[in-house]
């Protein structure tokens, strides 16, 4: 691939890690919201409820178990676009590194010459 395709690869997959990752952040602090929704539903079905058994609830709630889930797969998605990223950068390194190479073999060849 050439350095300038490689370049614009990057920052699709800058782009794309960045949106990931800022999902994956919003669902971690919603579900603490969703927690405290579930909690005060839960109390206001009984008063008599205590906070614990409440907080208990909520965290079996089906609404609570789907927010867990996509929080998973958000962090799926977000590790998988930041290791795409990290490839590609290292297949920069790797183009950078041959051309060093190159450029040192042929210093050698022509002191040899």
């Amino acid at each position: 691939m050439k350095p300038l395709d490689r370049i614009k690869e990057l920052h699709h997959l800058g782009r794309k890690y960045a949106t990931a990752k800022a999902d994956c952040e919003h669902l971690k602090h919603f579900r603490k919201s969703k927690l405290a929704m579930l909690k005060i539903k839960y109390q206001k079905e009984d008063p008599n409820r205590s906070n614990i058994a409440c907080g208990d609830l909520a965290r079996i709630d089906e609404e609570y178990l789907e927010v867990l889930e996509g929080l998973k797969v958000a962090t799926e998605i977000s590790e998988a676009a930041l290791w795409e990223l990290r490839t590609s950068h290292a297949g920069i390194n790797l183009y950078q590194t041959k051309k060093a190479d190159e450029r040192a073999e042929l210093q050698i060849q022509s002191k040899l010459t």
